[in-house]
């Protein structure tokens, strides 16, 4: 097929055009004639010039030969369409070899390819060499092709390339289509932060290669997870915040930001996709201080610049191709292809050259921007965040071009109001319509180490698992216009590849290596062994009816009970997991007895909210017979003791970007006075005064099984205040049970954060100065209860330095008072480093986030955990005897406390499911002032279908809420008149 005319050769380069050429040269070779013509032209150009002056008529000038080419040349280009170089396929080493690097066979592979929807497994070898993935399969490549000395052969012993069974899995790397690595660094310092502009609202020529660090901390902790390739983006604080590029996370030999690109703009192998990001509602109209209107009108102003420009250069390469060189278009432009550089790439949107990813949440924003593109004719590759793009699909698929993809988290939601109806099943929904799913990251928001775990979630809720795992391989790929090189495991592909220790979908899942370019990335991997269940895709639960209440109720469904019983039978129970109230630990019960056929045959029998029966059908049978009692099947689930949550806000705040919705700050005594009405230096804040209940957050915590929380005052400041326990699934405080312990641990904080004005040391010596019963007022009380080892004091802190200080200051207090303190640190990223040190000083330790992050620079020096090293900070903290907890950051991430404890669970050798259950419940009460009195209140959480650790288990009753079936005030008192048949192995 031929070129079109404007990519053709130029004429001077035609047979016809050159024999004219060579005869005009001949003519003018020879000395007379060439002075006559000379005087001729002269004249001429004399005669048109003075004729101009009294004419109409312009001066046409002809460009020279070499000028038409490159006016041609720069025509054709901005006609072309981006697409996979003719060659590509062709090739047998990627652009991004790097030099030296050895030939890699992976031997025995269960291999996802990311075919046929994400089905297809093929089992045999993967050859990596010269930066592709070479060959695939069985025995069809001889031996003596895969096989060199240099070739570094790793047996996969059976396992796979994602999904599959097998000891090891082996996949396609993980994609982030929706990063911000190396914009917004780790740790966060003042210099190292280029994800926003603030000069105006649509800034197209802003690129993020530009701003792009070299130095982030978290490139090497994503990669540990299995993700290598990331879209980074600029910040959303701007209707068009710039030019988004995908980079490889590997280091490079010229360690440049421009070596990270997967294509380098322009060069042989480059298909010409370009990447923008733009925003839509309240993030740009926040930070403009302006409204979704003017952020729309930003939009059309910044768009018809660019279609004005794309309307002068189509007239102009018009005229080229033409050979109009008397065209206004021409003229206007003195003879030049119209060029504006702040302009040229909004004018490639127009023309299709871009894929525009699009922040953008409610279905009004999403309108704008579908009226938009219809305006000017664009497509949209992606919606990013989009919480309510699950309830208008009819709406996307109106988008010019088509329905874009969607790009989501996979739970987090609820963070400010346009999140607030956002639901875990948009996924599945999307999908059922036809609808893309992609899951990324927002990193730093989200760390993006754990990219695969939000796949896992959406698999959890319902979205079929070759979408689960397409939704961080294949489909963005195909959103970022790379799917010929990236996303899919095939000959001529880009040798990115990770060998997994559990499939993929399975709770866990850690690479064993990742390859990046043929490049093995994790120098000595460390990797715990996983059970036999985490070979496999999870079989997980149905939310249908959870599903259909979202869409109904427009992501706000009821989350109060609908049925209430007290008496219940609950078959087939695999374990049961309840509170030791002596010694305040839980406790795995043996249901393997005498009489017992098989586990799924377990009966567990409530009667007036406690146990009346354990046993067998034969044992429990007068039960199963009653009218009066309500019959459940756990098929092979679990009982376990409920979870408490701690860290976040939730309790006090039902929206975090919404002052309305919360308690609000406090006062910080080190930065201005507290006024005297309020109590002065003597202030002490009561998190009890400001309970916010039946926040989704907490019903949704509920749901979940983790029906209690300890809630803390919202503050950055020194003194935070005091501490109280609660329920998650009150209506109200003033309800029964709402309020469990009104008072709990006195908390403080002592941090580098700039945003608290006071040093370290004087924080230190202010919290020594009341340790000393210094101060007023309530404060100076509270204080004394802590001297006395009556309320424990717990400090917020993350540096192993100031650790280190308040070691030494509980040392001084308790030799010099004779007394003894109870002391908790919480978030404590380098508690490990001291570990031996606060052992020694009897000081507990509440990890929050659970998986730690360098986001600051007292962050910096955490404890990874595998792949990474060889234990993570439970293992090191709990080897030292140290009583330890795990927290959240927000109120979200509450529902997946099970998670957390199980993942620890699986990387953590030797931890019993009961102590992975402590760090979540009763470790907790222990380390922040919960009061023995009660200590002895448990709920009771029933999981049908699996183990309380594994995705399979669905919570289907809580104490007094359930979405199938509603228990109600029941938990776990043991009567000695009823009958037990395990009663004699207690």
């Amino acid at each position: 097929m031929g070129l079109p005319m404007h990519q053709q050769t130029p004429p001077i380069a035609r047979g016809k055009d050159i024999r004219k050429h060579e005869a005009r040269r001949g003519f003018l070779n020879r000395p007379f004639l060439t002075l006559f013509s000379l005087s001729i032209l002269s004249l001429s150009f004399t005669y048109l010039v003075l004729s101009n002056l009294s004419s109409s008529e312009s001066f046409v000038s002809v460009p020279s030969p070499s000028h038409i080419y490159n006016l041609q040349s720069r025509c054709a280009e901005l006609q072309s369409k981006p697409g996979v170089p003719s060659d590509f396929y062709t090739r047998t080493e990627s652009d991004r070899f790097q030099k030296g690097t050895n030939p890699v066979l992976i031997r025995n592979a269960t291999i996802w390819t990311g075919e046929n929807d994400g089905h297809e497994i093929v089992k045999g070898d993967v050859f990596l060499d010269r930066g592709i993935i070479q060959w695939i399969g069985g025995e069809e490549m001889s031996n003596n092709d895969r096989t060199g000395n240099d070739v570094a052969i790793v047996e996969a012993n059976g396992g796979y390339i994602t999904p599959g069974e097998g000891e090891k899995k082996l996949s396609y790397s993980l994609i982030d289509l929706h990063s911000h690595l190396g914009v917004d660094s780790s740790p966060h310092l003042s210099g190292a932060s280029d994800t926003n502009s603030i000069k105006g609202l649509a800034l197209p020529w802003l690129r993020a290669l530009d701003g792009l660090n070299t130095h982030d901390d978290a490139y090497r902790l994503t990669v540990s997870g299995g993700v290598t390739t990331g879209n980074v983006l600029p910040g959303s604080a701007n209707a068009i915040g710039g030019q988004a590029f995908p980079i490889k996370l590997r280091p490079t030999h010229e360690r440049s930001t421009s070596s990270m690109l997967v294509e380098v703009p322009g060069s042989r192998n480059s298909t010409g996709w370009r990447q923008m990001k733009h925003a839509c509602g309240e993030n740009p109209s926040r930070v403009y201080s302006g409204t979704r209107m003017d952020t729309i009108w930003a939009f059309r102003e910044a768009y018809n610049n660019a279609r004005s420009l794309v309307e002068k250069q189509d007239k102009f390469c018009s005229a080229v191709v033409n050979r109009d060189w008397a065209s206004p278009a021409i003229a206007a432009s003195q003879g030049e292809v119209p060029e504006d550089l702040k302009w040229e790439a909004l004018a490639d949107v127009i023309r299709g050259k871009v894929k525009v990813h699009n922040h953008c949440y409610e279905a009004v924003d999403l309108d704008g921007i579908v009226r938009l593109t219809n305006e000017f004719k664009f497509p949209i590759a992606a919606f990013h965040h989009a919480h309510e793009t699950y309830l208008v699909p009819n709406l996307l698929k109106k988008t010019w071009g088509g329905a874009p993809a969607v790009a989501l988290f996979a739970v987090n939601g609820r963070y400010k109001r346009e999140a607030f109806r956002g639901s875990e099943f948009a996924p599945r929904v999307l999908a059922d319509n036809g609808i893309p799913v992609v899951v990324k990251s927002d990193h730093p928001v989200m760390n993006s180490r754990y990219l695969l775990f939000d796949a896992q979630q959406t698999h959890y809720y319902g979205l079929p698992a070759n979408l689960a795992l397409a939704s961080v391989t294949t489909t963005p790929a195909g959103v970022l216009g790379l799917s010929h090189r990236i996303g899919y495991l095939r000959p001529g592909y880009d040798a990115d590849v990770v060998i997994w220790d559990s499939h993929p979908l399975a709770l866990g899942a850690t690479p064993k290596q990742v390859y990046i370019d043929g490049i093995p990335q994790l120098e000595h991997p460390h990797i715990n062994e996983k059970p036999a269940l985490s070979q496999k895709a999870p079989t997980v639960p149905n939310f249908d009816k959870e599903r259909e209440a979202a869409v109904k109720h427009e992501g706000l469904p009821p989350l109060t009970p609908a049925k209430q019983v007290k008496n219940v039978v609950f078959k087939g129970v695999k374990s049961i997991f309840i509170k030791n109230t002596v010694t305040n630990t839980v406790e795995e019960l043996n249901l393997k007895t005498g009489d017992y056929t098989s586990r799924e045959n377990s009966i567990v029998v409530i009667e007036d909210g406690k146990i009346s029966c354990i046993g067998v059908h034969a044992t429990c049978s007068e039960f199963l017979s009653s009218s009066s009692y309500e019959s459940v099947d756990l098929e092979n689930g679990t009982l376990a003791s409920s979870f408490i949550t701690f860290g976040s806000e939730l309790g006090t705040v039902e929206i975090a970007g919404e002052s309305s919705t919360q308690d609000g700050p406090i006062f910080d005594p080190l930065s201005k006075d507290i006024p005297s009405i309020a109590g002065g230096d003597g202030l002490v804040i009561q998190a009890v005064d400001g309970l916010i209940y039946s926040t989704r957050n907490a019903l949704h915590a509920y749901r979940a099984g983790v029906t209690r929380a300890v809630v803390i005052p919202n503050s950055r400041s020194v003194i935070i205040g005091l501490g109280t326990y609660i329920s998650t699934g009150a209506e109200y405080k003033l309800a029964e049970g709402a309020v469990i312990q009104e008072k709990t641990a006195l908390h403080v904080k002592i941090t580098h954060d700039p945003s608290n004005s006071a040093s370290v040391s004087t924080q230190i010596a202010l919290l020594r100065r009341h340790l000393n019963g210094f101060g007023n007022g309530d404060l100076k009380e509270a204080f004394q209860q802590v001297v006395e080892g009556n309320t424990t004091l717990v400090i917020h802190v993350e540096s192993a330095d100031i650790i280190s200080s308040i070691i030494k200051l509980k040392s001084e207090i308790e030799e010099e008072k004779q007394t003894s303190l109870k002391v908790t640190i919480v978030s404590a990223s380098e508690a490990h480093l001291i570990a031996k040190q606060i052992g020694n000083a009897g000081i507990g330790v509440i990890l929050n986030p659970v998986r730690p992050y360098p986001g600051t620079w007292e962050q910096r020096r955490i404890l990874p955990g595998a792949p990474l090293s060889k234990e993570n900070a439970v293992a090191a903290l709990t080897r030292h005897n140290i009583t330890v907890g795990l927290a959240i950051i927000e109120g979200w991430e509450a529902r997946n406390s099970r998670f957390d404890a199980a993942w620890i669970a699986l990387e953590t050798p030797g931890l019993s499911k009961s102590a992975a259950l402590a760090l979540v419940s009763t470790n907790l009460e222990k380390l922040l002032g919960i009061e023995s009195s009660n200590l002895s209140q448990d709920d009771i959480v029933a999981y049908r279908g699996g183990d309380v650790f594994e995705y399979e288990a669905k919570v289907v009753g809580v104490k007094t809420l359930t979405f199938e079936e509603i228990i109600t005030d029941w938990y776990f008192g043991l009567r000695q008149n009823h009958k037990y048949v395990y009663q004699e192995e207690l």
